[in-house]
């Protein structure tokens, strides 16, 4: 895999998109963070800071080594990046008269200077900071001002480092993928070569050398990374790839049959598990979201130590593990501090004796199904929400059992189905339905009800770590809501979840 460019995080909820924009630019990157960041440098051809919430001048603040960096390599420091190097290097931060929050515009830029090529005087920027720099370091010198920010954007003299105040990262900032453009192409000289054909032709390369002649064993979930990834390896290893698709007991309604269906004309070599009542039972009496997930994950793995063993010589375990599911598992501060835990991340029990081979773990979802339509996977399949792997047992809020299941999956039919039905789903990053651990008291006829409350969920974003709630019309809400009340019994009250991520996740639990 190429490296290119490397992203310092310093713990800024823009990190990740500093990489989608970066990757937009068919440029690969990755991102380590500030205190774990690799050994070996040399393939990576520029680095970037990022922003970060902590304040320079606090006595916690993220303080990276620098020394292999600084003047040996092109460095493009954002927001807190910008702010440490002045504050470290002979200028001066402090804090701001006002919080410096929100759209701003460049009232002024340094004639001739290619950071800037095809950036407009007056050009709308995002700042997002508390402290701002007085003074530049030694040998800094002023590129862009906007009305409160003096120091918006800056070069030392005599090394390849650029820093601003502000994010290109974001939407706001009109001119910011041309800025990071103008860094990484024009002055790093990087290749723009990061596209899907050549991911799948490094890709498949790769994986012959990795794998060689070995037995693979892979998890199918009928989700898209996991179908990707089968198909990468099969193009890969052909008949020494084994794909099983396991029923947890917490799938969509009828998806276990669904599924198993719709690889029958892949290609692909697929055997379906029913272990539910091995899933259902290991769940019992289990509230606490995240012993629900390690639970999960450790059937998984039981379940799939299993089959394996019914495969001479399976050397390997293939996941759909994608760069989300990597940067979630990873804190910027020392030992993980994990938000939520993947089971498709972290390796695997001793006992077990397979390697883990995971062709997707750089790639963000987008980015996933781009790849996967140069393989020539159909676009319905493609175009599928994603599903968590834990399923339905983290959008049942509280215990698990057979009834509540039957419930929710009944619920979510009803609203997949429909968004389905009136052009929506496609319009929906993510949608499904939440059973929630409280009743309600209604009226059906003339008779009190108290029966189960389920939330509807539906986001729209562009690669799972940020999200916003999607506006379906309230026609459709109504239609839906109706829908479930009358054909699912249990429930007799629906509402419709309008969080944001963040500060919401996109799942409950």
């Amino acid at each position: 895999m190429q490296h290119n460019v490397l992203i310092l995080d310093f713990g800024s909820q823009y990190t990740q998109l500093i990489a989608r924009r970066v990757r937009e630019l068919n440029i690969f990157c990755e991102i380590y963070p500030f205190n774990h960041f690799p050994d070996d440098l040399s393939s990576f051809k520029a680095v970037i800071l990022s922003g970060s919430p902590f304040s320079v001048r606090a006595d916690d603040a993220p303080h990276p080594d620098l020394s292999q960096i600084r003047g040996k390599k092109p460095l493009l420091a954002v927001c807190y990046g910008a702010q440490y190097l002045a504050h470290f290097n002979g200028g001066e931060v402090a804090p701001s008269n006002i919080r410096e929050y929100g759209r701003a515009n460049l009232t002024y830029i340094k004639d001739d200077e290619i950071f800037f090529d095809e950036v407009a005087l007056h050009s709308q920027v995002w700042m997002s900071h508390s402290d701002t720099i007085k003074k530049l370091p030694s040998n800094g010198v002023k590129l862009a001002s906007t009305k409160d920010v003096e120091n918006a954007a800056y070069r030392i003299e005599g090394e390849t480092t650029y820093a601003i105040q502000f994010h290109p990262e974001v939407y706001h900032s009109t001119d910011g993928k041309q800025i990071l453009e103008n860094f990484l192409v024009k002055i790093a000289k990087v290749e723009q070569s990061f596209t899907p054909n050549a991911f799948v032709e490094d890709c498949i390369s790769e994986l012959r050398e990795k794998v060689k002649d070995d037995k693979v064993v892979l998890g199918l979930s009928g989700g898209v990374d996991s179908t990707v990834a089968a198909v990468l390896l099969n193009k890969a290893i052909g008949k020494n790839l084994y794909c099983i698709f396991v029923n947890n007991g917490l799938l969509r309604k009828n998806e276990f049959e669904n599924v198993l269906h719709q690889y029958k004309d892949m290609g692909l070599n697929v055997k379906g598990v029913d272990a539910s009542d091995r899933f259902l039972s290991a769940l019992d009496g289990i509230e606490d979201p995240e012993k629900k997930r390690k639970t999960i994950g450790r059937v998984f793995i039981e379940v799939f130590d299993d089959e394996a063993h019914k495969i001479e010589d399976v050397k390997w375990l293939a996941q759909g593990t994608i760069y989300p599911d990597v940067i979630e598992s990873v804190s910027v501060k020392g030992p993980s501090a994990t938000i939520k835990s993947h089971h498709n991340v972290g390796g695997l029990p001793d006992y077990m004796k397979l390697q883990i081979v995971e062709p997707l773990r750089m790639l963000f979802k987008d980015e996933v199904r781009r790849v996967g339509r140069t393989l020539g996977i159909d676009d319905e399949l493609l175009g599928r929400h994603p599903f968590p792997g834990p399923g339905l047992s983290i959008r049942i809020l509280g215990a698990i059992t057979q009834e509540k299941v039957q419930i929710l999956q009944e619920v979510d039919a009803v609203f997949i189905n429909g968004l389905k039905e009136h052009g929506l789903y496609d319009k929906v990053w993510q949608a499904g339905a939440i059973l929630l651990p409280v009743n309600s008291v209604g009226v059906m006829g003339d008779e009190r009800t108290y029966e189960k409350v389920v939330a509807l969920r539906a986001v729209e974003s562009t690669d799972g770590m940020t999200a916003d709630w999607v506006h379906l019309p309230y026609d459709f809400l109504m239609k839906i809501s109706n829908e479930i009340i009358n054909k699912v019994k249990g429930v007799n009250r629906v509402v419709y979840d309008i969080s944001s991520k963040p500060p919401a996740t996109i799942e409950w639990e």
